[in-house]
């Protein structure tokens, strides 16, 4: 709709995820952590369009070649798993998840190329387990993070991320949440 928009008023549309300067802008969540951290051994990262696991897996992985990068998105939404175990992009339904902002039908064109070469996998977590890593979040880090941004701290915590090396990040962001997906499930 708003690449419709944009057309007749002569606006320049950015996707919010396929395009070379947001995966590169979204890369910057990497360089942070790991200007901060110094040296990662394993990057996990919440899967969406693809945008911001591409970018920090280019980021990730320029810094440190030898780093794993893995991916997480809500198993009723894993088109970026099913597409790199196919080997193309690959469209599901819309899903229906807590994680809104995981609710892509297929990966993006450019960020599933650079993620094909990058990522080494892509974890799944239910809905119940990523509002399990926001109340954890909330109640032992006291930070407010928003259910898509939740799902690497989900996989971590459930152990859906296996071979766990010495040093581990995460990528947690937004903290777009209301208390009701705080508290209980989600209809």
């Amino acid at each position: 709709m708003a690449a419709h928009a944009a057309d007749p008023r002569d606006l320049t549309f950015i996707p919010p995820y396929d395009h070379p300067h947001v995966i590169a802008g979204q890369g910057t969540a990497a360089l942070e952590l790991l200007t901060d951290t110094g040296p990662l051994d394993l990057l996990v990262v919440p899967v969406g369009g693809g945008g911001l696991i591409a970018g920090c897996a280019i980021t990730a992985t320029a810094l440190n070649p030898g780093i794993r990068v893995v991916g997480v998105e809500p198993a009723a939404g894993n088109d970026t798993q099913r597409s790199l175990a196919a080997e193309h992009r690959v469209t599901i339904d819309v899903p229906h998840t807590i994680a809104d902002g995981q609710t892509v039908t297929t990966p993006g064109e450019l960020t599933f190329s650079i993620n094909q070469h990058l990522v080494e996998t892509i974890a799944t977590v239910t809905d119940d387990e990523i509002r399990h890593a926001m109340r954890f979040a909330f109640d032992r880090l006291k930070t407010v993070i928003e259910p898509s941004g939740a799902t690497g701290l989900a996989a971590l915590l459930t152990g859906r991320v296996t071979h766990l090396p010495p040093r581990v990040g995460v990528v947690i962001s937004g903290g777009n949440v209301d208390t009701e997906h705080l508290a209980g499930p989600h209809e």
